[in-house]
């Protein structure tokens, strides 16, 4: 799933915190899906409705000052609520307050199940 935008309050500094911004989560999910496949039943997949739910979750109602702390949060909520085996997680920062002009700062985590 890629470029879905969210509305978050996250930061160091106190500015991004309050006022809030636009995030960019790109999520990539590994698992078997020969079995959902055969079935071609919803019910035994990975449902992107909930998976987007998630993410968006994790970016509108909980705070967090770096995007590694994003990102392995994220991670980890897909790989507890899924049965993917492996999950990539990109989140973007749009414009961060750098001093100068920078479309994004973007960090990218993989995580496999234990």
């Amino acid at each position: 799933m890629k470029d879905m935008v969210f509305y978050g309050h996250h930061g160091f500094n106190s500015a991004e915190k309050e006022l809030g911004q636009h995030w960019e989560v790109d999520v990539e999910i590994e698992g078997d899906l020969s079995f959902p496949a055969q079935t071609d039943s919803l019910k035994d997949t990975i449902d992107y409705t909930e998976v987007y739910r998630k993410v968006k979750d994790v970016i509108e109602n909980e705070n967090f000052s770096l995007l590694e702390s994003i990102a392995e949060r994220i991670a980890d909520k897909l790989l507890d609520s899924f049965t993917a085996y492996e999950v990539v997680v990109r989140v973007k920062k749009q414009h961060p307050p750098l001093g100068g002009p920078i479309k994004y700062a973007c960090v990218e985590i993989r995580r496999k199940r234990q």
